[in-house]
């Protein structure tokens, strides 16, 4: 059994990837050794997060799922834990192993009870065996007033392979959704479990195989630290590239000083700052980066060298970054795509076409939207791309011929040639202003320094997680502190 955390990367497998690999397991097996291997799992884990629980209540729903909890409840009873368990299921109509389950339940002294236990204490421990693998039906009835009792009492949740409501392959949770502080993942990893509502639904997540060994190509990956790339001694700032922030009309200047800065700390070699602010006001930002970041180059939009640079275009660049994305997107070798930039793209049928011409020529591009600017460059609403959070980063990319880094929990790398990555780091010290153009502003380092964009866009995504992870998580995190822990991987 494996806890899963940030130190690694994991493959992950949508509903179909693991039916065809249970299948291809139980034809090797004696009939219902999963289930008994799954319940064993459930029952050990249990014990090790509730050692000394005085009742633990199993809720087992009709199906399999069900079939593991009554037999995690068998051998709970067995090791003499006052076991209370409730089923949903009918004897006559369930599946051959959750009756086979249900026979060894009964026959070790498992009693099931008609309801749920009418209070339980933090001592105590409840396990959701209700819905698993390819749920698709919100929960209803006693199901869901057993979900409700479980997410308002004070008793840890364990759930078993996901927690109920949830969706294997998207993490949409449906009303009502289990609140789990522990998910085990039984065979494999599912998508689900990691983005989306995944991650405050499911808690903690460990996986245990079942002694199986998956021989399928993973749905998506839950990402892991990015590989060290140690600095020559004999380099110079033109081997790091130079970054070009442009951004920051009246109003809205600190957002592409947010993305400088983090450039800046991300190892950018140069990084030079085109503000869309031209009012003469705009003339005392200079004498203030000076001041507060002396190592910024300030740089009219017209000036800089595009051709040779790589440009991080659309932080706080409201409808004035419109006029200046056609020469960027036919000049910039590579280029970062953010916020304003975004919705003009999406906005513009020229620019569209003009983004994807920049993957014939091999020119690196990283679009960074949050769901809303997702949403957009798809024409739809929000709450359709929230629902398949991986599904709609992979037609952008393959749409626009581009890396997509869709921001939110779980944020989602893809690219038109890659199975997506899912970010195993970050936190919601995150949702504050000015951190999604502190993430621009980093990738930008890392494209300039050599990354590809789909290496750029998941270390940076997993490194920005970070520091927030390392955050105190009683003190407010704001995008310039953020920007000042970023570290070069």
């Amino acid at each position: 059994m494996q806890r899963i955390d940030a130190t690694s990367a994991q493959p992950l497998f949508g509903t179909a990837a693991t039916r065809r690999i249970e299948q291809a397991a139980m034809s090797m097996l004696p009939p219902h050794t999963l289930m008994q291997r799954a319940g064993l799992a459930v029952a050990r884990l249990a014990l090790a997060l509730a050692p000394n629980a005085g009742r633990i209540w199993i809720a087992c729903g009709p199906g399999n799922n069900g079939g593991d909890g009554l037999e995690a409840a068998l051998h709970l009873h067995q090791w003499g834990k006052a076991v209370v368990v409730t089923w949903l299921g009918d004897e006559a109509h369930a599946p051959a192993d959750a009756r086979a389950s249900l026979l060894r339940a009964r026959g070790a002294g498992v009693v099931l009870a008609a309801e749920a236990p009418p209070r339980l204490d933090t001592q105590d421990l409840a396990i959701d065996a209700l819905l698993g693998l390819g749920s698709r039906r919100a929960p209803e009835g006693r199901m869901a007033e057993w979900i409700a009792r479980m997410n308002s009492g004070p008793a840890p949740v364990l759930a078993v392979d996901l927690p109920t409501g949830l969706n294997t392959d998207t993490g949409a949770a449906a009303s009502p959704t289990v609140q789990a502080r522990h998910t085990l993942s039984l065979l494999t990893l599912k998508p689900g479990l990691f983005t989306a509502g995944g991650r405050d639904a499911a808690g903690q997540v460990w996986l245990d195989t079942l002694g199986v060994v998956a021989a399928e190509p993973a749905t998506a990956i839950l990402g892991g630290p990015p590989a060290p790339r140690p600095r020559a001694h004999a380099s110079h700032k033109g081997s790091y590239g130079d970054v070009a922030i442009v951004g920051g009309a009246p109003g809205m200047t600190g957002a592409a000083l947010l993305a400088a800065s983090a450039a800046l700390h991300g190892g950018a070699g140069r990084v030079l700052v085109g503000l869309l602010d031209d009012r003469p006001a705009a003339a005392g930002i200079a004498a203030a980066l000076g001041a507060t970041h002396p190592e910024l180059m300030l740089r009219a939009v017209s000036a800089l060298d595009v051709a040779r640079q790589t440009v991080v275009c659309g932080c706080g660049g409201g409808q004035a970054v419109a006029a200046v994305l056609p020469r960027l997107l036919a000049e910039a070798p590579r280029m970062v795509i953010d916020a304003d930039a975004l919705n003009a793209i999406a906005a513009d049928a020229a620019l569209q076409t003009q983004l994807r011409a920049r993957g014939d020529r091999a020119q690196f591009t990283v679009m960074t939207p949050h769901p809303l600017e997702a949403a957009r460059l798809l024409g739809i609403d929000t709450g359709t791309l929230q629902a398949d959070r991986l599904d709609a980063a992979r037609r952008l990319a393959e749409r626009f011929g581009c890396v997509v880094l869709l921001k939110g929990s779980g944020s989602v790398i893809a690219a038109p040639d890659a199975p997506p990555v899912i970010n195993s780091t970050g936190n919601a010290l995150l949702a504050t202003a000015g951190t999604g153009d502190v993430l621009a502003g980093f990738t930008g380092a890392l494209l300039a320094a050599g990354h590809t964009a789909f290496g750029a866009a998941c270390s940076a995504a997993y490194l920005h997680g970070l520091a927030a992870d390392s955050w105190p998580a009683d003190t407010t995190l704001t995008a310039g502190a953020l920007a000042a822990r970023l570290h070069v991987p």
